[in-house]
């Protein structure tokens, strides 16, 4: 029964979604002017870090890590606050359509190149990770049902994903955002009623009894080694994130789309709260998950095996799993265009330089070229994640994030603190080096620094190494 249902579902917000990619391809001009509403972008901004991944990793590392999380988005306010105030009025005053032109602006073309691809390989990394975890639940809940092979699954959701973005363009992104922050905050919040009542407990007495079994711990102080130590885990979060989310070509697309300077830092600091206050609610349903597990008596579950164990059980509501899915599946499809978009204007006009080597008719064309090449690269790293596995795919992603982002945030850092010059040849070098460094580091950690184990401050690690190493290329 949960396998029509399912179907169902994908079937009917992907048409939704076509829908809005028609009528987004009506005004395709305003995609490249600042005329979004406010309340749009705001809402756009807050949905764009949200992905399924999202959905299904935060709530399923409450069985490992508690509300640990929580210590890291704790940095996103002081981090978009940093972006809001330091980086947009770069960006508007540079007046820029990739951030990576600051880079040429600044030092020259090689070290433009070389934030241009540390941010492609990145986003190609990251968006290929989210789509594999959601092809994994739809191969859970529908395909194997249904006797498709991982591949097909894979390959149809990219084809989908594809076809709506060469539709609508960066507009229908922005629109699609809208409709997955609705659906994330409703299919939840509804999912968290459903499963308390399955449970027969009030909200209050399933913390309490969460609150016993350590699940709704939220800052860690006692161990300077671990992981999820709190300073660390903040500082990482301010890093992490003025390093993801300033840096990325897609999600500041949507801040660059405001009607106004002064709009697009008011949207960026309330962005920030909200972000916090939907973190905390899949943490809550995380909670909620594992009680709900403990309770059918399952043992091994955890990670992100909890939200495909949840979705599949026969003794839940239909109407609850059809939620999650939809969840699920409305902010992979949302992120992932948003990506591919992101992608193919970052690698036309960093790589290509279309803006100087093509007339409009030839950039249309390769554009549509670079788009579909995107998307197929995606669906073979899809398979490689498939082969792979990961118990945890949310720290696999920050862990991706720290090691490709480093350099980034070191290359802006120096060129926006610093007025000394570089030799332009020479920071590529200075950029594979670092994350190198930081990987022999991070590997004999526990051997080296007295059992001390990194975690996402291995960013932090990773632009001070390339700050140096610029600093040794430079001159006054």
């Amino acid at each position: 029964m949960r396998a029509p249902l399912t179907l169902a579902v994908i079937v009917a917000y992907i048409v939704l979604l076509f829908v809005v990619a028609h009528l987004s391809r009506r005004n395709r001009a305003e995609a490249t002017t600042r005329r979004y509403p406010r309340w749009l972008v705001l809402v756009a901004l807050v949905s764009a870090p949200m992905t399924g991944l999202t959905f299904i990793s935060i709530p399923g590392s409450v069985g490992r890590d508690a509300f640990a999380y929580l210590q890291l988005n704790l940095g996103v306010i002081v981090a978009y606050a940093v972006i809001a105030y330091g980086l947009v009025p770069l960006y508007y005053r540079h007046n820029v359509t990739s951030l990576y032109e600051y880079l040429d602006n600044r030092f020259g073309a090689r070290s433009h190149a070389t934030g241009a691809w540390f941010f492609l390989v990145s986003k190609i990394l990251t968006a290929s990770l989210r789509v594999f975890v959601v092809c994994m639940v739809v191969q859970q809940l529908l395909c194997n049902t249904l006797g498709v092979p991982f591949g097909i699954t894979a390959t149809i959701f990219m084809a989908l994903v594809w076809l709506y973005t060469h539709r609508g363009g960066v507009s229908s992104v922005i629109w699609a955002d809208l409709i997955k922050t609705l659906c994330m905050v409703v299919c939840a919040a509804i999912s968290i009623v459903f499963i308390l009542n399955s449970l027969d407990l009030s909200f209050m007495e399933a913390m309490k009894i969460g609150s016993a079994k350590g699940l709704t711990k939220s800052f860690f102080f006692d161990d300077i080694n671990d992981s999820r130590y709190f300073v660390k885990m903040f500082l990482s979060g301010v890093f992490v994130v003025v390093a993801s989310t300033g840096l990325d070509q897609d999600i500041m697309q949507r801040v660059l789309s405001s009607d106004s300077l002064r709009s697009a830092q008011r949207n960026m600091v309330f962005s920030s709260i909200f972000q916090v206050l939907l973190i905390a609610l899949l943490l809550v349903l995380g909670a909620i998950f594992y009680l709900y597990i403990a309770e059918r008596g399952a043992t091994g579950v955890e990670g992100d095996e909890a939200f495909a164990y949840i979705v599949s059980q026969e003794g839940m509501p239909m109407m609850m799993s059809a939620l999650l899915i939809l969840g699920v599946v409305a902010a992979t499809f949302s992120s992932t265009g948003g990506s591919l978009t992101a992608l193919t204007t970052s690698f036309m006009v960093d790589i290509l330089h279309s803006k100087r080597q093509f007339t409009e008719r030839q950039s249309r064309k390769v554009d549509h070229i670079v788009h579909l090449a995107t998307a197929v690269v995606m669906v073979v790293l899809v398979f490689i994640f498939e082969r792979w596995g990961n118990d945890s795919a949310i720290a696999l992603y920050y862990l991706l994030s720290s090691y490709t982002f480093g350099p980034l945030l070191g290359l802006f850092a120096f060129g926006i603190l610093s007025k000394r010059e570089v030799h332009d040849k020479f920071v590529p070098l200075v950029a594979i080096a670092a994350p190198l460094i930081c990987f022999i580091l991070d590997y004999n950690s526990k051997s080296w620094f007295g059992g001390y184990e990194f975690g996402f401050e291995i960013m932090l690690l990773n632009a001070a190494i390339t700050i140096g190493g610029l600093y040794c290329i430079s001159k006054k």
